[in-house]
């Protein structure tokens, strides 16, 4: 956040408090002129009651009110205010429990402060809230909030005013509000002061994520052990999706038992990467939908060796990890942000706005109220790079280094690594090919009279090269399956069936509020809820591996004789290398 702007705003909601101060008044005066004894009794207990709820400085600082009770409310609506006059429903006085009631008087008095205090347009709670800026548009904010999973009440997405309305009721009543949605509970403690709750909460250590990698699970992640917060990004390629690069964080988090320090950096899998990516349920990616926002925005929460794969390996795209200066406090603020994207956001992915360089930005912008006020605002990868790293708040200078590669700042496109190893063999043995990309567009039975023709070094050499082959081998099934796919023959279309259940299953774990859907609860989940995740989410991920072998082997059914025969040879191929160098090194 702009210090300045946040030094202004709150010096003036307390200027504004004091030049009001001599009109404050608590309670509410009662219009008793319609109510029954019995109501007036219940109308005065109420308020009672609901005065035990205020913080001094909240009670202190509201207007002269007036409170009056109605049969004229249209249904569902326990409360308005007008001017300075406040109307409940009267049903309220007739109910059992008087809970609701209160919530209704405390959510009306909420709105009366907002009026005079300016909470729903303080720019740090529209950040917390979810009515994010737009990177480039001059401090414009989007029209709605996407922050709509795991919601105490859905109400609060209608507008700023209605958030502040809602969370002011939860904040003075519920005390696992600071446990659920802390940084909110920060923000109102420092404005309206601490609810008076007789205890407070036991929150759950950490913050859990689901990371859906090759074998899903239920994590959590302590700040404490994260060292670093890097700047990932996966360099740009001549492919359409890649010719800007993508925008991640990494998180260099210490595995147990290590003392948090730079040594972390060699801990790779434990390391995770904050990932904003389209989530594509289909079986090819849809530029018009890209670009129209039909696409899920999804936070990827990935191991590191799993990205490292992705990019370095397959698509052949080197990694730079630059590293932020965030403090302590403000790593951990970043992170507790995360948690909260990670559960409650529902977001849209546009190639040319909202993509992962703006949604990289304002998780930045968000997490960490210092960069607010930092001209950072980009949608491309690589400019957002650049902007952090004039503003000072990236350090790009141990990319410089010679160990930039051995500490891990930055990782290689395999292809370089392809070219050494193929080096290292052809200087062992007489290959048929120029250079690593010739030997691997060679045919698996050309390559075969090679495997075990080498010593240790360059066998070993021709083992990783292999791995590539196969990896090339599966992309190109992968890219005939889609094709296949897109027939409308019963094969087709019994596949398409088998696909959609696995995307199904999949969309689950990357929108984990989902696996919460029938509970009661809001934000970030406790003890209670982590302990039913980690029981749903076990039996997800097996479902989901399940179906996904099952779609895997009805898929390969389809391919050609060529693509089999491809797969099987080069698999052969590998088993041939890894029993000749299980035979060396037993000598």
């Amino acid at each position: 956040m702009n210090v300045r702007c946040l030094r202004r705003g709150f010096v003036g909601t307390l200027l504004g408090f004091a030049s009001l101060s001599a009109s404050a008044a608590w309670p509410p005066v009662l219009d008793a002129g319609t109510l029954t004894p019995t109501e007036r009794i219940a109308a005065t207990a109420l308020i009672e009651r609901t005065g035990e709820h205020l913080p001094a400085a909240m009670a202190d600082h509201l207007p002269a009110l007036t409170l009056s009770f109605s049969d004229a409310l249209p249904d569902a609506v326990h409360g308005r205010i007008r001017g300075r006059r406040i109307r409940l429903a009267r049903d309220l006085l007739h109910d059992g429990d008087d809970a609701p009631a209160i919530a209704a008087l405390l959510h009306e008095l909420a709105h009366a402060l907002d009026r005079r205090a300016g909470l729903s347009r303080d720019p740090r709670l529209l950040d917390l809230a979810g009515w994010q800026v737009k990177p480039r548009r001059f401090g414009l904010r989007n029209s709605r909030s996407r922050l709509r999973d795991r919601s105490p009440d859905i109400y609060e997405l209608a507008s700023p005013r209605e958030f502040v309305a809602v969370n002011v009721e939860h904040f003075l009543r519920d005390a696992d509000y600071a446990c659920r949605r802390p940084a909110l509970h920060r923000f109102l403690a420092e404005r309206i002061g601490m609810p008076r709750h007789a205890n407070a909460p036991q929150c759950a250590p950490g913050f859990s994520f689901v990371v859906p990698a090759s074998d899903p699970s239920l994590e959590t992640l302590d700040p404490a052990r994260v060292h670093a917060i890097e700047y990932l990004l996966a360099e740009p390629t001549d492919a359409p999706m890649s010719r800007w690069g993508h925008s991640m964080l990494r998180l260099v988090i210490c595995a147990p038992g290590r003392v948090p320090g730079p040594d972390c950096r060699f801990d790779l899998e434990h390391h995770r990467v904050l990932s904003f990516r389209a989530f594509v349920d289909d079986v090819q990616t849809s530029g018009w939908r890209g670009l129209t926002g039909r696409y899920p925005s999804r936070l990827f929460v990935l191991p590191l060796t799993q990205v490292i794969e992705e990019y370095t390996a397959i698509e052949l795209r080197g990694l730079r990890s630059v590293p932020l200066r965030l403090s302590d406090e403000e790593k951990a603020s970043l992170i507790e942000r995360a948690a909260q994207l990670h559960w409650s956001y529902d977001g849209r992915y546009t190639f040319l706005g909202n993509n992962c360089a703006s949604e990289t930005f304002k998780l930045l912008h968000d997490g960490v109220p210092r960069l607010a006020g930092e001209p950072i605002g980009a949608i491309a990868p690589t400019a957002l790079l650049r902007r952090l790293e004039r503003a000072g708040i990236a350090d790009a200078a141990p990319l410089a280094s010679e160990d930039a590669v051995r500490l891990g700042y930055y990782f290689p496109s395999a292809d370089s690594h392809y070219a050494d190893l193929f080096a290292i063999a052809r200087a062992a043995l007489a290959l048929p090919a120029r250079d690593a990309r010739a030997w691997l567009d060679l045919a698996p039975e050309q390559r075969a009279p090679w495997v075990e023709a080498g010593d240790l070094r360059a066998s070993a050499a021709l083992l990783v090269l292999e791995e590539a082959a196969l990896r090339r081998a599966h992309l190109r099934a992968r890219d005939a399956i889609k094709r296949r796919l897109l027939q409308r023959d019963n094969h087709a279309r019994a596949s398409r069936v088998l696909l959609d259940e696995h995307l199904a299953l999949e969309a689950s774990l990357i929108r984990p509020a989902a696996l919460l859907a029938d509970t009661p609860g809001y934000g970030l989940p406790q003890a209670d809820e982590r302990a039913l995740l980690a029981v749903r989410g076990n039996r997800l991920s097996a479902d989901w591996r399940t179906r996904g072998e099952r779609f895997r082997e009805h898929t390969l059914e389809v391919l050609s004789p060529a693509l089999h025969r491809l797969l099987a040879d080069t698999t052969d191929n590998l088993d041939r290398i890894s029993a000749h160098l299980r035979r060396m090194s037993s000598d």
